[in-house]
């Protein structure tokens, strides 16, 4: 971790993602499961799922065992540590369904017994954006010196939030200095398929402004071909190619040096919104 970075989020930075609402393509939380599968870590908080999961919104999931034998996994949510201290703690699990203050106390409780010294939330929106360009990664926080020393954005978002927003804020009454990394995944395939070149532009960020390299596996090979499957398929299907092309001449434009960047940020609260066109989803 460089000085800077050091000195604004301190050594011991913790990672959250949730599946659902808030990870449009699997992105944020597959994002986690890297940090998770490089890192050997130990659970410390493990919430209780009958509390906070309904089990008709989310199933148990039935597996083979490497046996042959069929397990029963239920949703969860945990918090662990990374055996070395260079590493990030992780949160991650299903976004409850009830008790959201009780679910983000015990989580926030274990933050503050790990003394954790800064939260960094990561979600994915569905956007309109082409998946031939970089995906797009906004930073933000509500903490002015994070904000000050990494230059970051404040977001002016207003409406419905996912559990993210509840943990940061959270987090931050608490005294943990807090950030926010969104991805925008390409609506079009969203939905169809996970995205790991959105998975990869979050840790990427994430490694940018925590000053730390990150080993990501096999996630840059895995995005290349995630972007020639896709335009595999476009490339049967006329209508298609041709709005993507129209996506690529809008993210140019705002790639242009005369893009301001009051105009980018603007862009990107209609997407949080949901009012900017087809395919938008509302994250918070």
């Amino acid at each position: 971790m460089d000085e800077q970075s050091q000195q604004l989020l301190g050594p011991r930075v913790a990672v959250a993602a949730f599946d659902g609402w808030n990870d449009a393509g699997e992105a944020a939380s597959q994002c986690v499961r890297v940090l998770r599968q490089l890192q050997p870590s130990t659970e410390v908080v493990s919430v209780d799922p009958e509390l906070f999961f309904d089990y008709q919104y989310t199933r148990p999931f039935m597996r083979m065992d490497g046996e042959g034998r069929r397990e029963l996994e239920w949703p969860e949510a945990t918090l662990q540590r990374p055996a070395d201290a260079s590493g990030f703690w992780t949160l991650h699990g299903v976004e409850p369904a009830r008790a959201w203050r009780s679910f983000t106390a015990e989580f926030i409780d274990g933050l503050l017994a790990e003394d954790v010294t800064s939260f960094v939330t990561v979600g994915a929106m569905m956007s309109d954006v082409p998946h031939t360009r970089p995906i797009a990664v906004h930073a933000s926080s509500e903490n002015e010196l994070i904000r000050g020393g990494l230059d970051l954005d404040r977001s002016r978002y207003e409406g419905p939030t996912g559990i993210l927003g509840v943990l940061a804020d959270g987090a931050e009454r608490a005294g943990i200095p807090t950030l926010s990394l969104w991805a925008s995944v390409p609506h079009y395939v969203a939905g169809a398929t996970p995205s790991p070149k959105a998975s990869l532009a979050l840790l990427e960020k994430l490694g940018d402004l925590t000053g730390r390299e990150l080993d990501l596996g096999s996630l840059p090979k895995d995005a290349a071909t995630w972007e020639a499957t896709v335009d595999a398929a476009a490339a049967d299907d006329d209508e298609m190619t041709d709005y993507i092309h129209q996506l690529e001449e809008t993210r140019d434009t705002w790639d242009s040096p005369e893009a301001s960047g009051d105009a980018i940020a603007q862009a990107f609260e209609r997407y949080l919104r949901g009012d900017g066109g087809p395919g938008k989803g509302r994250r918070g």
